[in-house]
């Protein structure tokens, strides 16, 4: 389930540090969590979908290495992300 391009772009738009930027940590971190806020709702209603809850785990993952990284190189950016993604730490 990949993320309307759309939603993709305005991600990018809202994180990006430059305007040629698409692979910072905060353009992943973002868009690695808008797609495990997707598959949530997916698992939500598709409760023994368990080949999506391993993706979504695998994600997660990802998502806090990426987060670890942010947080060892800069972590004024880290606290900012995590404020403006509404993420817990």
């Amino acid at each position: 389930m990949p993320l309307d391009p759309e939603v993709k772009i305005h991600i990018i738009s809202h994180f990006r540090r430059h305007p040629q930027d698409t692979g910072s940590p905060e353009v992943q971190i973002a868009l690695l969590t808008a797609r495990i806020k997707q598959l949530e709702e997916h698992l939500k209603t598709h409760r023994k979908d368990f080949h999506s809850r391993r993706g979504l785990m695998k994600l997660i993952g990802k998502r806090r290495a990426l987060l670890n990284y942010l947080k060892r190189s800069d972590f004024m950016k880290y606290q900012v992300l995590l404020k403006e993604l509404g993420l817990k730490k």
